[in-house]
């Protein structure tokens, strides 16, 4: 590839205003089409239309959002901005025909923004020299402030006439020249971001601290030079060092949050490897690219290593770590047959994979758009925020000039200093953060817990709703099978033949044949089992021989002597008993002597609900919603699964078009509903639900109607997800109840002259900052417990009660 630094100027990209150059260095590189796919993905081949993600550097409120908006939307070709100051991320939909990714970058860059590719590790470099220029700035800032207020100290405690007219103008001047260097270095980022809005004609957070500044600084200099001139001789250096401390001490606390916050969400975003071990056509292996990876194609992945696609296991035995994917922190065993997720963590041992799916494709790549799309929504609570940020800059200023109006009378340092303190302690920035912060730590929570929110604004609705209904199949059931009852037919008990049929299906991989296996197989010396073979498609047959104690069941069998056995349909086992369901599977024994085959036992087979489902349904009810089922399935099979969690409203044989209209109903009605699903068949009814879940493993690719997606399926993260909802919406109000009481508080102080400028700037940061670790609360993710009875009362239902089963 060709240097950098040969390339030629292209004359069409906008100047910085921040470095006064043009950018030729870093964006030019992402012009290349190949690149694109490294931090964005196509929407359409035909048009040309890319999506794009980028990593923002430098902001600090909305209004930084709105400016870096704006001036994407005056580039040609860009058709689509979304800015996320919390996140510091920005999604640009743009047409390849009409713009280039250096072209709309280098207008962020000519607003005084940096900028670098999502998924880059130039993204984690400029957020680290950005941490580190803030904390230069913040550690001269706390130098020069704690020698400031040494100078000035002797002003204080001084009695008339105890201090010389020569020391005490010593001292102003040793105060001016410690204040220097906070006013051309600690101060700069303040006057740049105020020159860049100045430029633009707008009025953006840093230009009433800038004007602060400024003002405070400019009336010391005057009292330092003259003392007795019109602003008399008092000078405001101590006050101007603080709360520039104070200033920079809260926005350093809060870029480390917003920092680590975007780190997390960079690890779960870039955790593939960029190259991986491909074995060759002889065995040998080879390095090669992730992008020139091909479906079929067999890698080896090391213990330690992330799997780079989906796959299948071809060889070797080891567990992975699929917490990302699921929020399930227990690793998972991996044998050959077994499937493996790109994004996951290989453990123990080597693994080698044959790739079946890969690039958008996986289900990783699945979750990144997810998760890179809640990143970037703006609920109608934050664009509320972002509308009123600006007018409420504007009522700033004419709060500052109404006071040094009505202080001038006093003297112009008075009215100045009194017009400073106003311009500091009303900056917005804590209205503007309080709702996006605490929906960006909440959807942050949500995620490395396996919840991936699609829809912000479905975290506001979510605490809102009072009926939740589930689909059955995939969702309250995991798709298997459980005994239902045993019916005995012959001359064994219910429960001698189920044990019985459990060692014939010991080695079958079938769905019918694993739900007969017992927990307690181990502890069944009755019968010795040989010859197993399995018929595909119809059953199981082998030859059993009874042991000593059991040669009473079957006196025809003496002992020592086997028999032969088949467990499947009636047909299969060539029993008259033609009236079994179809759901039913019959064990029986063949008759040597007259080459008959007799019944044992019937087994009537269910779905059973997920492990977790009854205890996420009493973690529902505890919340005080109302629980309904409906699904597709027969009546009976419905109401069986109802049955056994305790639903009392389930309907069954309800088509999707069904669903739909008990759903509008139940709305009409004022109830505010959530629909869990699969979302294999429930599209509609999940897009019509205020708040829909999609539950199971590949949802993320099959999803789009959901809201909010559970990839392990995992029900107990519903209610999670409804009391953490519960809460962000508690933590929102809160920020803006604080936000609006400290303004109504200290805006009247700091117009009356109560509110020096030192603690008008002690007042903002700390604002801004209890905004933020309020909002850091919800990185915590709720925990569903239920008290002593209820969880004995949970293990009761999902225990199998053997005997009941086995009785006639």
């Amino acid at each position: 590839m060709q240097d950098s630094h040969t390339r030629p100027v292209d004359d069409s990209l906008p100047v910085s205003q921040e470095t006064g150059r043009r950018p030729v260095s870093g964006t030019l590189l992402l012009d290349d089409a190949r690149e694109w796919s490294r931090f964005g993905r196509c929407l359409d081949d035909i048009a040309g239309r890319w999506e794009s993600h980028i990593v923002v550097g430098g902001m600090y409120c909305a209004a930084c959002a709105l400016t870096i908006e704006d001036a994407l939307r005056a580039v040609p070709g860009v058709e689509q901005v979304e800015v996320s100051t919390s996140a510091e991320r920005a999604r640009v939909v743009w047409v390849a025909g009409q713009t280039r990714p250096s072209r709309w970058m280098a207008a962020i860059e000519a607003a005084g923004y940096r900028v670098q590719p999502a998924m880059d590790a130039m993204a984690r470099e400029m957020r680290r020299q950005e941490s580190r220029q803030l904390l230069w700035r913040w550690l001269v800032a706390a130098f020069c402030m704690m020698q400031v207020m040494m100078y000035a100290w002797p002003v204080y405690v001084a009695q008339p006439g105890e201090l010389s007219a020569d020391m005490e103008s010593l001292l102003r001047w040793a105060s001016w020249v410690i204040s220097l260097p906070v006013l051309l270095f600690t101060c700069q980022p303040f006057f740049k971001g105020a020159w860049r809005d100045l430029r633009r004609h707008q009025v953006g957070m840093d230009l009433p601290v800038a004007l602060g500044m400024g003002i405070a600084f400019g009336v010391s200099t005057l009292g330092t030079l003259d003392p007795g001139g019109a602003f008399g001789s008092e000078v405001y250096f101590d006050s101007f060092t603080m709360f520039v401390f104070f200033l920079l001490s809260g926005r350093l606390l809060e870029q480390r949050l917003r920092h680590r916050n975007a780190g997390l969400l960079d690890e779960a975003l870039n955790r593939l490897p960029q190259s991986v071990q491909r074995i060759g056509p002889h065995g040998v292996l080879q390095s090669v690219a992730l992008s020139d990876l091909c479906v079929g194609d067999i890698i080896r992945v090391l213990p330690g290593d992330i799997f780079a696609a989906d796959g299948v296991v071809r060889r070797g035995n080891s567990q992975a770590d699929e917490s990302l994917l699921t929020g399930e922190s227990t690793p998972r065993p991996k044998h050959a047959g077994d499937g493996v997720v790109s994004g996951s963590t290989n453990l123990n041992a080597s693994l080698d994979v044959e790739v079946t799916r890969l690039g958008e494709q996986t289900i990783y790549a699945g979750m990144v758009a997810l998760m890179r799309q809640a990143a970037m929504q703006k609920p109608a609570m934050v664009q509320l925020a972002d509308r009123v940020a600006r007018p409420f800059l504007w009522g700033v200023l004419l709060c500052a000039a109404l006071a040094a109006a009505l202080w001038w009378p006093q003297g112009p340092a008075q009215a100045l200093m009194v017009a400073v303190a106003v311009l500091i302690v009303t900056c917005p920035c804590a209205l503007s953060l309080a709702a996006p912060a605490s929906l960006l730590c909440a959807a942050g929570a949500a995620a490395r817990h396996g919840v991936l929110v699609r829809r912000l604004q479905a975290l506001e609705q979510l605490s809102q709703i009072d009926t939740v209904v589930f689909d059955k199949t995939g969702t309250l059931t995991g798709g298997q099978l459980c005994v239902q009852q045993v019916l005995p037919l012959g001359a064994l008990s219910g429960e001698d033949a189920w044990r019985l049929a459990a060692l014939l299906c010991w080695e079958s991989r079938h769905p019918a044949a694993r739900a007969l296996i017992r927990p307690d197989i181990d502890e069944m010396p009755d019968w010795q089992v040989s010859d197993v073979c399995e018929v595909v498609g119809q059953g199981l047959q082998a030859r059993a021989m009874p042991l000593e104690s059991r040669t009473a069941h079957l006196p025809m069998i003496p002992f020592g002597q086997s028999v032969e056995l088949r467990l499947g349909s009636a047909a299969f086992t060539e029993t008259a008993y033609d009236t079994v369901p179809e759901a039913r599977l019959v064990l029986a024994w063949r008759d040597t002597r007259h080459g008959q085959w007799h019944p044992l036992a019937g087994f009537i087979l269910a779905e059973s609900p997920r492990p977790e489902a009854f205890q996420a349904l009493q973690a529902l009810r505890r919340l005080g919603l109302h629980i309904c089922l409906l699904s597709g399935d027969r009546e009976e099979a419905v109401h069986t699964v109802a049955q056994q969690l305790g639903i009392e409203v389930a309907h069954g044989h309800c088509s999707p078009a069904d669903k739909l209209g008990w759903l509008q109903a139940e709305q009409s009605k004022g109830r505010h509903v959530a629909m869990v699903g699969d979302g294999l068949n429930d599209g509609p009814v999940l897009a019509a639900a205020q708040v829909s879940f999609a539950v199971g493993d590949a949802l993320p690719l099959a999803q789009a109607q959901s809201d909010i997606v559970v990839p392990g399926g995992d029900l107990r993260q519903v209610a999670c997800s409804l009391l953490h909802a519960r809460a962000t919406m508690r933590v929102i109000r809160q920020n803006l109840l604080w936000a609006a009481g400290y303004n109504a508080l200290c805006v009247p102080l700091a117009m009356m002259g109560h509110m020096p400028a030192w603690l008008a700037g002690l007042g903002m940061a700390l604002s801004s900052l209890a905004v933020v670790l309020n909002a850091a609360r919800l990185l915590r993710w709720p925990v569903v417990e239920l008290p002593d009875a209820e969880a004995d009362l949970c293990n009761e239902n999902q225990a199998l009660d053997l005997q009941t089963m086995g009785s006639t």
